[in-house]
């Protein structure tokens, strides 16, 4: 019984991995040494390496070799390993940032061969650029987010208007703008925020776009507003955003939301409560 169900699991997942190869387009498949120890390794290295229809990781915990298979026309080998970089996990051509690596739990921190954290100057530039940005540089990294923190206020006012079509449709364009962003414009602070949000924002704006349901899309729109949040508080903006809160919605725990306007128009009640809520902080 036990071979039966190891046999099932081995097929199962040899038909996912396949599975996955087919959906992506101009495929290249290469193997790449990728340090780490533990499950937990396995799936923050996957989680991050990976692009619906762009690129796919499988990472072998035991023998450290990652399985990349990219679209070659969309992505690279060394823009997959970048990304895990910095989430962490070294390669043999990048080296986590030693602050990030530091950050991993002690169950994951595996022995560095080369504790020099000497990289690609992509990578370099990328953790360097800070407070030493060009306005050139600071251009671009703003417009990696405009648009996405454009679709975020249109969302938030499709809630108010409690138009569940317009919110669906609002956050399919939403999703596809979250897909374009270009990480390798990022400041280092926003590269780190991404990184852990972008697997929750891309999964609940999905969640919207596809709800029937205006209560549903408010409730997942509570999340969405949290991710948006971390990455307004390390974006450069052109105008103060407000940062507001309802007292009421989630049964008494409250819920928070992000404005271009300090008076409060509440997109968890629309009409019912319209001016509910107060401006918790000012983000400028």
């Amino acid at each position: 019984m036990n071979l039966l169900s190891n046999i099932t699991a081995t097929l199962t997942l040899l038909f996912t991995f396949t599975y996955g190869n087919a959906q992506i387009k101009n495929a290249k498949t290469e193997n790449v040494k990728i340090y780490g120890n533990c499950g937990m390794c396995e799936t923050t290295i996957e989680n991050v390496g990976n692009l619906k229809k762009v690129a796919q990781v499988d990472w072998n915990k035991d023998t450290k070799i990652a399985t990349l298979t990219y679209d070659t026309t969309k992505t690279n080998q060394p823009e997959i390993l970048k990304r895990i970089a910095l989430s962490g996990y070294d390669s043999d051509q990048f080296l986590a940032p030693d602050d990030v690596y530091a950050k991993l739990p002690d169950c994951c921190r595996y022995e560095r061969v080369n504790k020099t954290p000497i990289i690609n100057s992509e990578v370099a530039e990328i953790h360097s650029k800070h407070k030493h940005d060009t306005t050139t540089d600071m251009t671009q990294e703003e417009n990696q987010l405009k648009a996405v923190f454009e679709n975020y206020f249109s969302l938030k006012d499709a809630l108010i208007k409690s138009d569940q079509k317009l919110a669906s449709s609002i956050s399919k364009e939403l999703l596809s703008n979250i897909n374009k962003v270009n990480m390798n414009k990022f400041s280092s602070e926003e590269h780190t925020v991404w990184m852990k949000v972008m697997s929750s924002l891309k999964t609940i704006t999905e969640k919207i776009s596809t709800s029937t349901s205006l209560e549903l899309q408010r409730n997942a729109f509570m999340e969405v507003s949290s991710n948006i949040y971390d990455l307004v508080k390390v974006s450069k903006l052109d105008t103060p955003v407000y940062y507001q809160h309802c007292p009421m919605y989630n049964d008494g725990k409250g819920a928070n939301w992000l404005s271009k306007e300090n008076a409060v128009k509440n997109p968890y009640y629309g009409s019912q409560m319209l001016t509910c809520g107060k401006t918790l902080e000012t983000i400028k």
